[in-house]
């Protein structure tokens, strides 16, 4: 008999020992990452007591894949549209708790006289909060749907971007280990390009692509290639520089732009979670109980550095961000913990072998220790806030919570702001989608045309003709650095305004200019041996031919029309199928007003109500603006509107108003049946005798279905199969019905 490859004995020994666990953190109410994190201790060759798994290689390749599969989950989450419409205040907040904590972890580390490297790494993970344990601790605890519970989780949306770019930054200081200037603005540039060339070129090709294909896509065909497109984003991705972690997280933001997203995120979800359980049980094998009760020190100190530095740091960011305090403490307690991310800069500090082996431990059972406080840290905010509103002057509280009012209500940006960003912005992608194709054509293109075009030792025809093809392949990415935004709103008003605005917006369009004649030039300085002053006059006249060529211009207008489509198609979709958000929901008037969703259970005691019988406005004082329904909207529903179940309320309230909404809706449902046994439906055979009180009777006279709650199905006639039996047509003797009921109303029919 053939041996069982160890492969097989360690993922059944993880899995069966994570199932285990993890049913018994899930009746305890724990976040499932804790019970991954033990079962992996249970079964790692650290605990004696208990199996353990023969081969750790193994083990590490699927963390590796878990981590690249969680990523590229987080990416489809992820939307760079949502990043711009937060404003500045959640930006605010994320980077200020980032640099604040990070030092903290790089002084906590120099105290212990730990090395460099260690303290850096400690420092980024202890600004990571973990986004799966507070959102699990809302859900536990009724508050999601709480005003401060949506400021979090933008906050903690940017703070996964920032960690994703954390890694980059991190690795790129491992491998060189140096933290100068130079190279550290040479790392960010090089993030920022590849992350917008990605971006830019994955948005839209891969939607474009999804499209054309639809209809040749079944569920098992989209989950083939969505799983593919993250696997060759992750290979790409490490042959420039970066982690395949980053790749992953890049396609899954792509992808997160596409009509297919919730889609391709269910289709995903069980394969993230395989291989994401058993990410954590890896992180679990690593705990070595001795080096725990060595550094216990170290272990408290860290936990007491989180809980205090994200209760007081962590407050005082979102009140920099424009919160009340009130607000700035439930979100600062609420991040009082580490998760996913530590480990996933932890791992990278292994695999790279720049960290200690005592400080993966280490980070792991301060993990856990805040992660079991996480629930009592949220709870301790209110109470923390009532003591410190009793011992703080007044003048202060009131100058706080108007400093967070007026915040929220900043002016209207300038003409001027709003059209330099805008042509800032164009300018620096078209640059490097120019730079990026510039540089295909001269890697790949140029060598293929000199072994295509043999001859002459200089290849100046071979140099020739892929100038001309690169000048092509850029001309509409140049017309459009040069003349967007010079027909904007912006633009002519400023020009109408004064004629002082004239001549810096004539500079405007001279720059770019410039730019565009620099990648002329440097193709013509590459690719041949004129002088300068000719190869700019080329630049010049290039340049001029491209703005006024219109076939360039029908050209850029099309591939821009095309992005933005391809960008707006997710927005469009939920806008048709009433998913999308109304407009008005970041401008209610009240701070303590807003919009939350509720959905209707299939057990509730609410469904088959009106909205004027449950009349919500007065028991909880929450109004329904809309109810989502199979994929549509109904905007103010009416009083006669009957609740479904699994309807979607959009509410607005406030906080309190929503917990107890919250706590009714959950309250009332239908009570559990604990007689299912006696209500299984049962087939008999009920033959009308002469005594039968059913004899002359039609089907509606006799009461069977109304009386006896029983249903005639047929009537046997001596044929094949039963006859219909007619709703008109009266019992006779003899008759032999079929006749369907639960076993106590059959019985009751019979001895009828």
């Amino acid at each position: 008999m053939a041996e069982l490859p160890t492969l097989i004995e360690d993922l059944a020994l993880i899995l069966i020992v994570a199932g285990i666990v993890t049913l018994i953190f899930k009746r305890l109410k724990q976040p499932l990452v804790l019970g991954y994190i033990v079962a992996g201790f249970l079964v790692s060759p650290n605990m004696p007591y208990t199996a353990s798994v023969a081969d750790m290689g193994n083990v590490h390749l699927w963390a590796d894949i878990g981590v690249m599969f969680t990523l590229f989950s987080l990416g489809l989450d992820f939307s760079f549209k949502k990043i711009l419409r937060m404003g500045a205040s959640p930006i605010i907040s994320t980077c200020t708790i980032i640099f604040c904590m990070s030092m903290l972890g790089v002084c906590v580390g120099q105290a212990f006289h730990w090395s460099r490297m260690d303290c850096i790494f400690l420092g980024g993970m202890l600004a990571m909060s973990s986004t799966t344990i507070i959102y699990k601790a809302f859900d536990d605890l009724g508050l999601r749907q709480q005003q401060f519970a949506g400021l979090v989780m933008s906050v903690l949306i940017l703070e996964d971007i920032l960690a994703i770019v954390m890694m980059v930054m991190l690795s790129a200081v491992a491998s060189g280990n140096d933290l100068e200037g130079g190279q550290m603005l040479e790392s960010v540039i090089r993030i920022v390009f590849f992350l917008i060339l990605w971006l830019v070129v994955g948005i839209f090709a891969v939607p474009l692509f999804l499209r054309s294909a639809r209809k040749l896509i079944n569920s098992e065909v989209l989950l083939v290639v969505s799983l593919g497109l993250c696997c060759a984003m992750a290979v790409f991705s490490t042959k420039v520089g970066f982690s395949s972690a980053f790749g992953a997280f890049i396609m899954g933001s792509i992808l997160a732009e596409t009509v297919e997203a919730e889609r391709i995120e269910k289709l995903v979800e069980p394969v993230k979670n395989l291989f994401g359980a058993i990410f954590f049980v890896s992180v679990g094998m690593l705990v070595d109980p001795k080096i725990l009760v060595e550094y216990a020190l170290p272990i408290l100190l860290l936990v007491l550095t989180i809980l205090v530095g994200q209760a007081v740091l962590g407050t005082f960011s979102f009140i920099l961000g424009g919160e009340s305090l009130k607000s700035a403490m439930r979100c600062g307690f609420s991040m009082a913990q580490i998760g996913e991310f530590s480990f996933i800069i932890a791992s990278l500090g292994l695999s790279l072998g720049v960290i200690s082996d005592f400080l993966y431990p280490v980070v792991v059972a301060v993990s856990v220790i805040t992660t079991f406080l996480t629930p009592y840290m949220i709870r301790m905010a209110t109470p923390a806030y009532n003591r410190l509103e009793r011992h703080l002057p007044k003048k202060v509280i009131l100058s706080l919570n108007h400093l967070s009012v007026s915040h929220q209500t900043s002016q209207q940006q300038s003409n001027w702001k709003r059209l330099l960003t805008q042509m800032a912005v164009n300018t620096v992608v078209y640059s490097i989608l120019s730079s990026a194709s510039i540089a295909v054509m001269f890697t790949f293109v140029l060598p293929f045309m000199r072994k295509l075009l043999p001859g002459w030792e200089l290849h100046w025809y071979a140099n020739a003709i892929t100038g001309i093809l690169t000048v092509l392949l850029i001309a509409p990415f140049l017309r459009a650095m040069v003349m967007k935004k010079n027909k904007s709103e912006e633009f002519k008003a400023l020009w109408a305004e004064s004629n002082r605005n004239r001549v810096p917006l004539l500079f405007t369009i001279l720059v770019r200019v410039m730019i565009a004649v620099t990648f002329i030039f440097y193709i013509c300085n590459y690719l041949t041996r004129f002088t300068n002053a000719l190869m700019i006059s080329i630049g010049v006249v290039v340049v001029v031919a491209i703005v006024f060529s219109r076939w360039i211009k029908h050209r850029s207008i099309t591939l821009e029309r095309l992005f933005i489509q391809n960008l707006r198609s997710r927005d469009i979709e939920a806008q048709v199928h009433g998913k999308k958000r109304p407009l008005y929901e970041g401008r209610l008037l009240d701070r303590d007003i807003h919009i939350a969703e509720f959905e209707v259970p299939s057990d509730s005691l609410w469904m088959g109500q009106t909205l004027k019988q449950l009349n919500f406005g007065q028991k909880y004082g929450v109004h329904v603006s809309s109810i989502l329904r199979g994929g549509h909207r109904v905007n103010i529903p009416d009083g006669d509107y009957i609740i479904f179940p699994h309807d979607v309320l959009q509410a607005i309230g406030s906080d309190a108003q929503f917990t107890a909404f919250r706590e009714a809706l959950e309250k009332e449902r239908i009570s559990e049946d604990n007689e299912m046994e006696k209500r299984e439906m049962r087939l008999r055979q009920l033959v009308i005798g002469s005594g039968s009180p059913f004899i002359g009777k039609t089907l509606i006279e006799s009461g069977i279905r109304d009386i006896y709650s029983c249903m005639v199905v047929g009537l046997e006639e001596g044929k094949e199969s039963l006859s219909t039996y007619r709703p008109n047509r009266r019992f006779e003797e003899g008759d032999i019905i079929w006749v369907v009921g639960e076993l106590e109303a059959l019985d009751a029919l019979v001895n009828a």
